[in-house]
């Protein structure tokens, strides 16, 4: 395995790559890897020849209060468990390798951009639109792999790759759980032993939704009620920036689970004490 920290070396790899007829597959991370990222790895080592990641903690996605800083990073662990999985390049550019002293262009979400997350983390999705862009441009791969977790992200990063042209598939990998079924992430080791009991919450809420639909409840508005009255009853929820029903496919809100829906997708983001936590769960229909 190779740690690549240069752009030009990395774009001089994946051309000589190509040109031997390889097929490349590319996880982007932000480092830290867990179970989520480990089983994207390993969908791209059955796709492709050969496997690049990106380890970037990436500035422009992070608000001015947001946890940019504080963001978990081991490049020594993160290499151990990707070479263990047989990743053959990792490419681990700087802030500065990256965005240089001046740099003015960024690419914008729209609309996908300024709904549920986006609400509540202006700018964070043109941060993310723009250094996959850039990322895409750099290691030219056939696959790119993004975990349903963050399922606004994965939308709008296929949106982007249909809307400007972009000749990579876009695969998408199932939300890794913990036993309990929390959504596996970088932040859970901001929890509290106690938080971290209570940030179960969020999967029940998801699952207490689906069995309302399922059990054949139509007012999706009715179901959101409830739904934010059992958030905001637990006293380690400090906060809830939404919980929402969303077309699977373009993210339009839903208010009744009409016939028209083969799915329906669940999402949240809550604050258990100082982290914010997302999930979601595409409920069949």
């Amino acid at each position: 395995m190779e740690i690549i920290k240069k752009t030009n070396e990395c774009k001089l790899i994946v051309n000589r790559l190509r040109e031997k007829g390889y097929k490349i597959g590319f996880v982007p991370t932000m480092g830290f890897l867990h179970e989520g990222h480990i089983n994207l790895i390993r969908m791209a080592k059955r796709d492709c020849d050969k496997v690049f990641i990106s380890i970037f903690v990436n500035p422009t996605q992070f608000g001015p209060d947001e946890d940019f800083k504080k963001y978990p990073r081991d490049i020594k662990r993160d290499g151990a468990l990707a070479e263990k999985e047989g990743v053959d390049y990792i490419f681990y550019p700087t802030v500065q390798e990256m965005y240089g002293s001046d740099h003015k262009t960024m690419v914008e979400a729209k609309e996908l951009g300024k709904i549920m997350c986006g609400k509540h983390r202006p700018g964070h999705f043109a941060g993310v639109t723009t250094i996959v862009l850039k990322l895409f441009n750099i290691i030219d791969a056939h696959k790119a792999y993004f975990g349903q977790k963050d399922y606004q992200q994965m939308i709008i990063i296929k949106k982007m790759a249909a809307d400007l042209n972009l000749d990579i598939e876009i695969v998408s990998g199932p939300t890794i759980r913990e036993r309990d079924g929390l959504a596996i992430s970088s932040r859970n080791r901001y929890l509290s032993a106690e938080e971290r009991r209570n940030a179960t919450i969020l999967y029940e809420c998801l699952n207490l939704a689906e069995d309302m639909v399922k059990n054949g409840e139509k007012d999706l508005e009715k179901i959101k009620r409830i739904i934010l009255g059992k958030l905001e009853d637990n006293r380690f929820v400090k906060s809830v920036d939404y919980f929402e029903f969303r077309d699977p496919r373009t993210l339009e809100e839903i208010k009744r689970a009409d016939k028209k829906y083969k799915s329906i997708l669940a999402a949240a983001a809550v604050w258990i004490g100082k982290t914010r936590l997302i999930d979601n769960k595409i409920i069949k229909v």
